[in-house]
């Protein structure tokens, strides 16, 4: 195997020889998994730059600021992001020390822990959700690209060039 030209993680033949191996779901969704890798790969350093927090910690203040009074409970925000709740319980312990969430007690429930973003929080997001937005649309476009995947395309909110919503293209 060492004289073989083609590196130990490649396959030996064409990748086109076994083309009918997977359902087409599968295929997109491996397609999905590797824009998404990609997507974060090109935004970790970033956002670490120009907001000071993790790639993780940004997640959760986009799930925040997402919603109507910026405000989750700790069992919904790792539901949504698939993170244990022990890991959760220290991003946000983060983000509170870094001054851009707050704890409370969920009303009605003294168990529950709601997170709210503060006004520096969103003074942050703001200031800083443009670029990484387009660094968002640069990796989909090119991961698109690469992969010849056009419809990752339609995760962009408008089309490249055409101004147009994509759900409208849809239709």
């Amino acid at each position: 195997m060492a004289d073989s030209p083609a590196p130990a993680d490649q396959p030996e033949r064409a990748p086109s020889d076994d083309i009918g191996l997977l359902p087409a779901e599968l295929r997109s969704w491996m397609q999905l998994l590797a824009a998404a890798g990609a997507i974060e790969q090109q935004l970790r350093s970033r956002v670490k730059d120009a907001m000071g927090i993790s790639h993780d910690e940004f997640l959760v203040l986009c799930l925040l600021a997402d919603q109507p009074g910026s405000c989750l409970r700790m069992t919904r925000i790792a539901d949504l992001l698939g993170r244990p709740k022990t890991r959760l319980t220290y991003q946000v312990a983060c983000l509170q020390h870094a001054g851009l969430v707050t704890k409370n007690s969920a009303c009605g429930d003294r168990r529950g822990v709601e997170v709210t973003l503060t006004d520096k929080a969103r003074t942050l997001l703001s200031k800083s959700s443009r670029p990484l937005a387009d660094a968002v649309a640069e990796a989909i476009a090119r991961t698109a690209c690469v992969q010849r995947y056009t419809p990752l395309q339609y995760l962009l909110p408008t089309s490249q060039g055409s101004g147009e919503d994509t759900t409208e293209q849809k239709k």
